[in-house]
């Protein structure tokens, strides 16, 4: 049984990141049925158009009966970084994919693709400074090895045009998601709803403009269904899993998604069960297990800090409030007064010192 100390820290970071891997990971399969209808930027642009549309509505929904979520907003200072993580994720990436599709063969992409964990955390560690130790990094090489194993095709790798590409698209991926860190503590349904309609705004503009052919009304509520469910609730639980795990472990989690994608297209698919299927669950249940079984445990200092994000009152919120009863979990501008202590922990919005 796992005790409360070490539970307390893999909770809701772990299920959050999960979570997020097993609908990204079921919307490839599930998309692949849609591409008989749909040009592949313009399904790609309508997916995130759909997460737009569809997180816009759970705001309208929640306002109108009465109950925002306990969130900080965004601030104008973080407009900045919003505006990079659009472009980098939102457009250049899946953009570049699609470029990277058109001139490369599919097990190519299908390999490049696990680029983008690497340059996750490769940025989290080199450029952020996050810390990863001995355990992470063999934990994450046996999930992206998994994934590798996954997806090749036993005809090697070719560095055309297209390929490059596509690790291009993984590069603004990595970038996207380690700025998107930085805008954690904020209200991440805001985030994604305004990331999902600039960018699919603008690759369905782009296809429409090459040519694309108009879907049926059916296919576009499908893939608007589909992008809702994969791409945006994927994105919220993805940004909850950064505040908790920091980047580096977030991606690793998250690079279980080619996994989850065969096992979906086996179930939903009919697809054969294959002996790669077989080794690659055993390489990633070795790298889940090496991860969650991680303790980072130290004395370490929390300086003093002002900021706001969604909190209950823990070891780390010891304020008071002129108001009563508090409703937890809520969210305001609250002071962080200098403490020194020691207790599991990832790199989250309150551990992000130096090692």
């Amino acid at each position: 049984m796992i005790g409360t100390r070490l539970f307390s820290h893999l909770w809701p970071g772990v299920p959050l990141a999960f979570g997020s891997a097993v609908l990204f990971g079921m919307t490839a399969p599930l998309a692949k049925g849609l591409l008989a209808a749909f040009d592949p930027q313009l399904l790609a642009g309508g997916l995130y158009l759909g997460a737009g549309l569809g997180l816009a509505g759970v705001v309208f929904a929640r306002r109108a009966v009465g109950r925002p979520a306990a969130e900080a907003p965004l601030r104008r200072a973080d407009l900045p970084w919003l505006a990079a993580i659009v472009l980098a994720g939102g457009v250049l990436g899946p953009l570049a994919l699609m470029e990277g599709l058109n001139r490369t063969s599919a097990a190519n992409a299908s390999l490049l693709l696990n680029l983008e964990g690497l340059a996750t955390m490769a940025i989290a560690w080199l450029v952020f400074r996050e810390n990863v130790d001995a355990r992470l990094l063999a934990g994450a090489a046996a999930i992206l090895a998994g994934a590798a194993a996954l997806s090749w095709q036993g005809r090697g790798l070719s560095l055309d045009t297209g390929a490059l590409l596509v690790a291009g698209a993984c590069l603004a991926w990595g970038v996207d998601n380690n700025l998107t860190r930085k805008l954690s503590f904020a209200d991440p349904v805001s985030i994604a709803t305004i990331k999902g309609l600039v960018a699919g705004a603008v690759n369905v503009a782009a296809a429409f403009w090459r040519g694309a052919a108009m879907p049926s009304p059916t296919a576009i509520g499908l893939a608007a269904l589909l992008g809702f469910l994969g791409v945006g609730v994927s994105l919220v639980l993805f940004i909850l899993a950064l505040r908790h795990l920091g980047t580096a472990r977030t991606g690793a989690y998250f690079s279980l998604a080619p996994f989850i994608g065969a096992l979906a297209a086996i179930g939903l698919l009919h697809e054969a069960p294959t002996m790669k299927l077989a080794v690659a669950g055993v390489m990633m249940a070795a790298g889940v297990w090496l991860h969650l079984t991680e303790r980072h445990e130290h004395d370490h200092e929390h300086e003093a800090l002002d900021h706001a994000h969604a909190h209950v009152h823990d070891e780390h919120h010891q304020h008071g409030h002129d108001e009563q009863p508090v409703v937890e979990p809520h969210a305001h501008w609250h002071r962080h007064a200098r403490l020194i202590h020691a207790h599991p922990h990832y790199p989250d919005l309150h551990h992000r010192h130096m090692h």
